[in-house]
């Protein structure tokens, strides 16, 4: 009864994680503007490979978190790179530090930094395709997968900043996180605010902390089974979130062929993340299906329902009598924000159902070290277009870096 009951929570989630990975199909192919300068075998390309594709310098750096978890990090330097300041770009949700890379020289943040002088690191979170290690535990193992975004930040992105600052003998170093990135960093400077005098400001681009009034519909729907995901994953040991990549792929030729335009991944896609068609560039299609989804914990996506139908930013809740054995207390604890000194910097879309824009705000009125809360200057800019919008250089990237250059200026 196990085994049948497991096979079935395994093929809901290949469904609606098939949705999720899908979705960018149909709405690129919306759009004939050819801005990005790629090919589709960037898409089978490990994120090493893709960086020397394209003439920078790569490395990669393993470390380990203090409970075991073994990372790979990336670091990218243009030709001319003349020891400038160090940046962290941190990945969302089942993404990897490719994110940063996608779209290619002239228009990835990771290069556009690079370009810039900056000694640019990319961070990958435990459960990635890089970062599938631990000193004593098995991915194979359910063990393993049993953390959320909190762990992530209590000892992912500490054990980063730790490693890069020590490699590089630097004091601080800039931090750009994408949605879960965000969200990670505001885990860590609140229960570790030591790390809070590391950052020389913290860029937010879709930030994730209160998610009260989030709009998908396709992820409110999943909230109302959050009590059952929860007890399936607890009694049937669920515990990596899309686990079989290539079965996505094969069921994506039949219902998202590319010659049809409107199809179930468009619309799904406008579900999840807002309706924004022309800023959809088609070039970037087999380059998506070759980096995500990367991996993660079911446990991360059951923390961020949690979000939703808490209205509140917090732990994760394990229920009323395990909250009280780990929090000494019925409900869990909320994430101090206020510990949060760090420079920060929000960016939001003004249509991103994820990150919507009232959450945004309760999120930057909690934050004793505001420097701006800025809307992308874009009426239907979503969730992810902010990693590749067509103009996301021109509306975003370009801003990013220039601010950033201005903290440099401030903190001397």
């Amino acid at each position: 009864m196990k085994q049948n009951f497991s096979s079935i929570w395994n093929l809901s989630w290949i469904v609606l994680a098939l949705l999720v990975a899908v979705t960018h199909r149909a709405a690129f192919a919306q759009s004939n503007k050819i801005g990005f300068q790629v090919d589709s075998e960037d898409g089978r390309l490990s994120v090493p490979e893709l960086v020397t594709k394209y003439g920078y310098a790569v490395e990669e750096h393993p470390l380990t978190t203090e409970d075991g978890y073994r990372l790979t990090i990336h670091r990218v330097q243009s030709p001319s790179y003349t020891n400038g300041t160090v940046v962290l770009l941190m990945h969302g949700l089942l993404c990897s530090s490719a994110d940063w890379l996608m779209i290619g020289p002239g228009n990835a943040l990771a290069y556009l930094l690079a370009d810039k002088g900056y000694d640019v690191w990319l961070g990958n979170a435990r459960g990635n395709r890089y970062s599938r290690h631990h000193d004593t535990i098995s991915p194979s193992r359910n063990t393993f997968w049993k953390f959320s975004w909190h762990e992530i930040g209590r000892y992912d992105l500490p054990a980063t900043i730790d490693y890069i600052l020590g490699h590089t003998g630097r004091q601080r170093l800039h931090y750009v996180g994408h949605s879960q990135g965000s969200t990670g960093f505001f885990v860590m400077a609140s229960t570790r605010p030591e790390y809070n005098d590391k950052v020389i400001q913290m860029n937010a681009l879709a930030p994730v902390a209160f998610m009260g009034h989030m709009k998908s519909p396709l992820l409110q729907y999943m909230t109302k089974f959050l009590n059952t995901l929860d007890i399936l994953m607890k009694m049937f040991g669920v515990g990596e979130f899309l686990p079989n990549k290539p079965i996505l792929h094969e069921i994506a030729k039949l219902i998202c062929p590319e010659s049809t335009v409107n199809n179930m991944c468009a619309n799904v896609l406008f579900l999840l993340a807002g309706h924004n068609p022309s800023q959809m560039d088609p070039t970037i299609l087999p380059i998506l299906f070759g980096h995500t989804p990367a991996g993660s914990a079911t446990k991360q996506l059951v923390h961020y329902a949690q979000e939703v139908r808490s209205n509140r930013f917090q732990m994760y809740d394990h229920g009323m009598l395990k909250n009280v054995l780990v929090y000494g207390k019925i409900q869990p604890p909320e994430y101090d924000l206020s510990k949060v000194t760090a420079p920060v910097v929000l960016y939001y879309g003004l249509n991103d159902f994820l990150a919507a824009p009232e959450d945004v705000s309760r999120l930057a009125g909690s934050l004793p070290n505001l420097r701006q809360s800025i809307p992308v200057n874009h009426a239907l800019f979503n969730h992810l277009d902010f990693l590749i919008a067509n103009d996301v250089r021109h509306l975003l990237y370009e801003q990013v870096i220039e601010r950033m250059a201005s903290a440099e200026v401030m903190m001397d």
